[in-house]
C-alpha cells in the first residue's frame, strides 16, 4: 500500500447508447459518423447504436473528461438531425426487430456486419439493443516488476489471469452496487408490445435474460496458452462464432488488435462489462463507481490465488446472475445472503485501504448503496402483505 505505483495504471472507457428521434422511438437513419471520421464513435451491434470509445488514459477523472467529450460532439451532431441519445440500459418501444438495422459496415471492415447477422440469427436482435459501460484497467508495469521474480512476460500474463478469476467470482458485486435498468418496455417481451414493466430484475442486461452464451463457458488458468485454447475449443466446434461472443463478465484483453491469434503478444488488460447505463447522470457514467472498480481490482490483486474450477466458474455465472434480481431475498453467495456478504467484503476493502482517506470515502459511498437496498427490500416485502 506504501507503493505509490500501485495506484497507477491505464483507464479506458466504453459506452453503448441508442439513437432515438424525437418521439423516444429507435432512430431509423444512418450512422451519422462515417467510418474514420472519429476513431473515439463507432457503431455497436445496430446502426442506431453509438459506441464511444475513449483513448487510454492516466487516470478515471480523465477517462469521464474524454468521454465526456466524445459525448458532446455525437450529441451536437444528433441534436442537428432531430434526434438524441436513449441514456437507458434497456431500450426503448419498438414494434419489431425490423426496426433494429444491424450495423453497415463497409470495405475491410463489412466481416463485422456478417458478423454481427451471425448473432442477431443466434440471438435475436432485440438482445443486441441492450446497452452498457466497459471499464478498461491495466496496472502499471513498473508497478508489476516490482513484484516479480523471473521471466517479466510471463509473469504478467499469470498476474492478469489470476486477477481474472478473482474478478469472475466476484463480478456479482459490482453488478449490486450499480444495477439500474428494473424497468422495460414490453416490446421486449411481445412484438408490439406497449407499456413499462417492473419486472424482477434490477438489470435486466445482467440477468439470465441478458448478454449470456447458450452454454456456460468453461475455460482453462494453468497458463494464458491453455487458457486461449479453452476459448478456441468452442469457436472449433461451432458453439461460438469468435472469440467475442464470449459473453461473460469480465474479459482478458490481448495486446494488438482484439483478437485472439494476439494473445501470442501477452495481456494488454483486463475488462469488466457488467454496468449499466446510470439514466440520473448525463454521461451515463458515475465516477465513483468507476473509482470503486479501480479499488475492487487493487483489492482484489492482493488476495491469494485459487483453483477455479468448473463448479466454481458455472457458480460464478450463477452468482451474477442472481444478484441481479430486484428482490435480493433469499439470494446467497457462498451461503451468506448477499447483502452480508456484499458489506463483509466492502469492509475489508476499508480496512485494506485504511491508510487512504480518498478510497475510504468511495467504498462508504458505495456500502450506502447496501442500505438502500435493504430500504428497497423491505418496502417490497411490506408491499406483498
Amino acid at each position: 500500500m506504501k507503493n505509490e505505483l500501485f495506484y497507477k495504471g491505464s483507464f479506458g472507457l466504453e459506452r453503448e447508447t441508442l439513437r432515438v428521434d424525437k418521439n423516444g422511438r429507435l432512430a431509423q437513419t444512418a450512422h451519422p459518423f462515417s467510418e474514420g471520421e472519429n476513431s473515439g464513435i463507432t457503431r455497436d451491434f445496430c446502426e442506431n447504436q453509438i459506441e464511444l470509445i475513449t483513448p487510454v488514459c492516466k487516470s478515471v477523472s480523465e477517462a469521464v473528461a474524454e468521454l465526456e467529450k466524445l459525448d458532446g460532439i455525437v450529441r451536437k451532431k444528433l441534436d442537428s438531425i432531430g434526434e438524441s441519445l436513449w441514456i437507458y440500459s434497456n431500450p426503448p418501444h419498438f414494434d419489431s426487430e425490423d426496426e433494429i438495422p444491424i450495423a453497415d459496415f463497409s470495405g475491410e471492415h463489412s466481416g463485422k456486419t456478417h458478423y454481427r447477422r451471425q448473432l442477431g440469427s443466434r440471438y435475436g436482435k432485440k438482445l443486441m439493443t441492450f446497452s452498457g459501460v466497459h471499464f478498461n484497467f491495466s496496472f502499471d508495469d513498473r508497478y508489476l516488476k516490482t513484484l516479480c521474480s523471473g521471466d517479466f512476460d510471463e509473469w504478467r500474463n499469470d498476474f492478469y489471469l489470476r486477477l481474472y478469476k478473482q474478478l469472475s467470482v466476484h463480478s456479482w458485486l459490482p453488478l449490486l452496487l450499480t444495477a439500474a435498468s428494473p424497468i422495460y418496455d414490453r416490446s421486449l417481451d411481445i412484438d408490439g408490445g406497449h407499456g413499462a414493466v417492473l419486472g424482477k430484475y434490477a438489470s435486466v442486461r445482467n440477468s439470465e435474460r441478458g448478454y449470456w452464451n447458450s452454454f456456460v463457458p468453461v475455460l482453462e488458468f494453468d497458463s494464458l496458452g491453455s487458457f486461449v485454447k479453452s476459448i478456441e475449443r468452442y469457436v472449433q466446434n461451432g458453439q461460438l462464432f469468435s472469440a467475442s461472443e464470449l459473453y461473460l463478465p469480465v474479459r482478458l484483453k490481448p495486446k494488438g488488435v482484439n483478437h485472439i491469434s494476439n494473445f501470442n503478444n501477452g495481456v494488454s488488460h483486463i475488462e469488466l462489462r457488467m454496468l449499466d447505463l446510470n439514466p440520473t447522470l448525463p454521461l451515463g457514467v458515475d465516477e465513483t463507481d468507476l473509482e470503486f472498480l479501480h479499488l475492487l481490482i487493487m483489492y482484489l490483486s492482493r488476495q491469494e490465488d485459487f483453483d477455479f474450477s468448473p463448479e466454481l466458474q458455472k457458480q460464478a455465472v450463477e452468482n451474477h446472475r442472481n444478484a441481479s434480481l430486484y428482490d435480493l431475498d433469499g439470494v446467497e453467495i457462498g451461503g451468506v445472503p448477499i447483502l452480508k456478504k456484499a458489506a463483509e467484503i466492502l469492509d475489508d476493502m476499508a480496512a485494506f485501504f485504511s491508510g487512504d482517506s480518498s478510497a475510504r470515502e468511495i467504498i462508504s459511498a458505495e456500502f450506502s448503496k447496501l442500505d438502500n437496498r435493504l430500504s428497497e427490500r423491505v418496502t417490497l416485502s411490506c408491499a406483498c402483505v
